[in-house]
């Protein structure tokens, strides 16, 4: 990445007005939902941080010696640390960019450690303790944050607690609500920008994506996420999947619950769960926020549907996605999600109670 996303803008000025107040936090914990470039922006400022000639808004030069030794993974004063699955998967490719949509969203068999482990938190302690490469600050980049096992974090807090000098902690976290409260208390907390919707298509269209909304809708409005997934089978079986849904009078939940059980479990529930949830927010309020491409369809349903029964069913939906990161027949589980939705969606309105 040579630049920071649009919508990054205003938080980068806030950041690097004066780079040497902020190295005066020894943490900072880049915090936000996943897909929305935290990843590219955090290897972007440490790259900077290193530049030994930023330009006049605090950006990496992109010519020195030290920007050539970043861009080659090879910068003496900085080390990062992912998981063994996410390092094989996104760092052997030239778009970092696409890092933070590199989720897994088909049931892929990996051999590779999804965690980072206690091991590479305690590699860390040459690199932190000795001197940096001319006596230059050092960076530590660690992601995602929330994916460090208890005894990886228990490892990384004894050095947030007594911090090197000249060190800067760089954690990125999609969950930062998974992270202990004690080191979410020894960095400095930083909310990273999400793009609304128009920019988001904009930026899609930029990279010539074809139907920027839908990939959009089926990425929960992560426009990184968006991109990977617009290369992606999953597209046509998202558009397939909304088709149905659209249409629950001609749904055959045993046909889409067959065609979609090989897809990740969450990820299906995750859909449904946004449709559901612009069901509910029309007929309440007029608005839809994922599926606006789906306005009629959405329109048809809520002016029939019960509203009361639809939030029930979407609070069950909660429940289920919790179930769906465990082990268990994918089909039955998608059977009986895809069967009560159609339940719910032709629940009686004779006891409705407007609110």
């Amino acid at each position: 990445m040579s630049n920071i996303y649009s919508w990054q803008r205003e938080i980068w000025q806030r950041l690097t007005q004066n780079f040497a107040l902020q190295l005066r936090c020894h943490a900072l914990l880049l915090k936000g939902q996943q897909g929305i470039g935290k990843f590219d922006f955090a290897c972007y400022l440490a790259k900077s941080m290193l530049c030994t000639n930023p330009t006049h808004e605090h950006k990496a030069c992109d010519a020195c010696q030290s920007c050539g030794w970043f861009e080659q993974d090879g910068h003496p004063n900085y080390y990062q640390i992912l998981p063994e699955a996410l390092s094989e998967m996104a760092l052997d490719t030239a778009e970092n960019s696409v890092a933070e949509g590199k989720s897994s969203n088909t049931k892929s068999k990996k051999k590779a450690s999804q965690q980072i482990s206690v091991d590479q938190i305690r590699k860390l302690t040459d690199f932190v303790y000795m001197s940096g490469h001319q006596q230059g600050y050092k960076i530590i980049l660690i992601y995602p944050s929330e994916m460090m096992n208890n005894a990886a974090a228990n490892a990384l807090l004894k050095k947030l607690e007594e911090p090197p000098a000249h060190v800067l902690f760089l954690l990125v976290t999609h969950h930062p609500q998974q992270l202990l409260p004690t080191i979410r208390s020894r960095c400095q907390q930083v909310a990273m920008p999400a793009p609304d919707v128009d920019t988001s298509i904009d930026w899609l269209q930029q990279q010539a994506v074809d139907d920027p909304q839908a990939c959009l809708t089926a990425a929960g409005l992560a426009p990184l996420t968006a991109l990977q997934f617009s290369a992606s089978e999953l597209f046509s079986q998202h558009e397939q999947f909304v088709q149905q849904i659209s249409v629950p009078k001609k749904l055959n939940p045993i046909a889409l619950a067959d065609a979609m059980q090989q897809l990740d479990l969450s990820t299906v529930v995750s859909w449904l769960q946004k449709w559901c949830y612009d069901l509910v927010s029309y007929q309440t309020s007029g608005r839809i926020r994922y599926y606006r491409y789906q306005q009629v369809a959405i329109q048809s349903l809520a002016e029939h549907m019960n509203v009361q029964a639809c939030i029930a069913y979407s609070r069950a939906l909660n429940t289920h996605q919790q179930l769906s990161h465990h082990p268990l027949n994918a089909r039955l589980f998608l059977e009986e999600v895809f069967v009560t939705y159609v339940q719910a969606m032709y629940a009686s309105k004779a006891h409705q109670v407007y609110f």
